[in-house]
């Protein structure tokens, strides 16, 4: 299946982080991390576990051949732990009954799913963390300078540019906050979901599993025998959430920088903070919204499949659980790609004041003196020059 027509929404950040390699790696080290744990509850030997550790390296495998033979077993676990089993044998024989012991297939694949989770969000939350700062600096920036308030898509009132940028912050740090929580309790290990296998491991699966989850730095499971998918649906949703408050921040600037409004033009950002930098073609800009309109456009139905899969039947419904698997690349390559590009986009903006001002003028002219006076006075800047500083103080505080 080609990526060619994803590679201009997806970074190589993210193509590397959701690469074959990368799954296959985390896997291992969930295979590795179980076996440690085993050997530190007492279960096995040391050495033997020592054995087994030592072959649970990504460069001792045929990434490739094991992603064509998982098409016939429809699992990646299931040629992955018989390779392990088979490149384990080669050294110590008597190693093997333990690889892969007291565990599922699906653990193994939810807890890599959640490393790697795990990888991209560390990247999503840093480019979050530098739009929310950006904005707040602009805010203060420009708390004073007039602008049309538009609503919808025409003049409405006054407004301050450095308001409408602390508007747009403030749906980013309720979604930081969200992101944080939610990923709070989807970081789990998955473990223990089997009667039998908590069985197997004679009365210490639960050391086990507080073992591999410090290992792993990931909470460990909270109840034995739980393999719902709440959490990492929540975690979903709340990057569903983060996404469509990106997409407003995007599209309104797209809007804003057009040619018949020019308020906002986009600028080198190495030279972003040094007065009198030369804009940048105007291009650039459009291109970061067109990414950032995709990803808003794609998420919400990719939310939307994981939310219905979590009606099921029994324990594992038919294909519940693949759907997801095969939602989450799509959805965390998405929610990166939007983050990254308005973290591109706001770092690089630069307020045509001027342009904003003589907006504003055309619109005020072409009333009458009373109603150009009570939509357009100074006072109604300077009261959203007042808001946004509080504004401003109250969203620092949450950071």
């Amino acid at each position: 299946m080609s990526s060619l027509f994803e590679s201009f929404v997806a970074t190589p950040e993210i193509s590397e982080a959701l690469a074959d390699r990368a799954v296959i790696e985390a896997m291992l080290r969930f295979e590795a991390a179980l076996v440690r744990a085993h050997a530190s509850a007492g279960l096995l030997p040391q050495a033997t576990a020592m054995s087994i550790i030592g072959t649970c390296k990504v460069e001792l495998f045929d990434v490739p051949k094991l992603v064509r033979e998982s098409t016939r077993t429809r699992c990646l676990a299931t040629p992955l732990v018989a390779s392990l089993r088979e490149t384990v044998a080669l050294f110590n024989p008597e190693a093997v009954s333990w690889v892969h012991f007291a565990c599922s297939d699906q653990e193994l694949v939810d807890t890599a799913l959640v490393l790697v989770i795990r990888d991209v969000l560390k990247r999503i939350q840093t480019d979050l963390a530098k739009t929310i700062d950006v904005l707040l600096t602009l805010a203060l920036r420009h708390e004073g300078d007039a602008m049309l308030a538009r609503s919808p898509l025409h003049a409405a009132s006054i407004t301050s540019f450095g308001l409408t940028c602390s508007q747009w912050v403030a749906p980013l740090v309720r979604s930081q906050q969200q992101l944080h929580s939610a990923a709070d309790h989807a970081l789990r290990l998955h473990l223990g979901s089997a009667v039998a296998m908590m069985a197997d491991m004679q009365g210490k699966g639960h050391q086990v599993m507080r073992l591999m989850a410090t290992e792993l730095q990931l909470n460990a499971p909270a109840f034995a025998g739980n393999n719902a998918h709440d959490d990492t649906v929540a975690l979903a949703c709340a990057l569903g959430l983060l996404t469509g408050n990106l997409g407003k921040i995007a599209l309104e600037i797209a809007h804003m920088a057009q040619f018949e409004l020019g308020e906002l033009t986009q600028v080198n950002t190495a030279l972003a903070a040094v007065p009198g930098a030369k804009p940048v073609p105007p291009v650039a800009t459009t291109l970061l919204c067109m990414v950032a309109q995709v990803a808003a456009q794609r998420v919400p139905q990719q939310v939307a499949v994981l939310l219905a899969s979590l009606s099921q039947e029994h324990g594992n419904a038919l294909g519940n659980w693949q759907t997801q698997l095969a939602q989450w690349p799509a959805l965390l390559a998405a929610s990166q790609s939007i983050t990254s590009a308005v973290s591109q986009l706001v770092a690089g903006v630069q307020a045509d004041t001027q342009r904003m001002r003589s907006n504003l003028d055309a619109v005020r002219t072409s009333l009458s003196a009373k109603e150009g006076k009570a939509r357009f006075s100074n006072e109604l800047v300077q009261l959203a020059a007042e808001l946004t500083r509080s504004q401003v103080e109250a969203l620092r505080q949450p950071l």
